[in-house]
């Protein structure tokens, strides 16, 4: 199975976003992925005065940017494809910290009701009162 047929384009999304960052009011990662014609009438208006520039910033560092065929720039490393499923030993490590989580949010939760109990009145009166200054 691979890439192209998934839906998800075979150009990398770490190229896309540094020629995004470094030469894209000039549209080249628009010419990376296809683009020609929007990129370049991006050439000609500098990005949209900026606001393509954005734009386009923002969708490539997000995985939302598509190529010329219409499939997701969403890999970082198109020779190392996405795994078909997640190892055990992963589930595994999950489960665990899962189960971490949710014992430090019971300890939390006891001492925040630690602290909402109101205080002995025997142990705090004695520095209490007029006398205490």
């Amino acid at each position: 199975m691979t890439l192209e047929t998934e839906g998800i384009s075979a150009r990398s999304r770490g190229v896309a976003l540094a020629l995004a960052v470094i030469l894209g009011p000039f549209g080249a990662h628009r010419f990376y992925v296809g683009k020609t014609k929007s990129a370049l009438l991006m050439l000609c208006t500098l990005g949209g005065a900026g606001l393509w520039y954005l734009y386009d910033l923002i969708m490539v560092a997000g995985g939302s940017f598509r190529d010329s065929q219409g499939k997701l720039v969403a890999n970082w490393d198109p020779e190392r494809p996405f795994p078909d499923r997640i190892s055990e030993d992963l589930m595994e490590e999950l489960a665990q910290l899962r189960g971490e989580v949710a014992e430090l949010a019971e300890r939390v939760d006891f001492a925040e009701r630690l602290l909402i109990l109101p205080r002995d009145r025997e142990g705090s009166s004695s520095l209490s009162g007029p006398d205490a200054l």
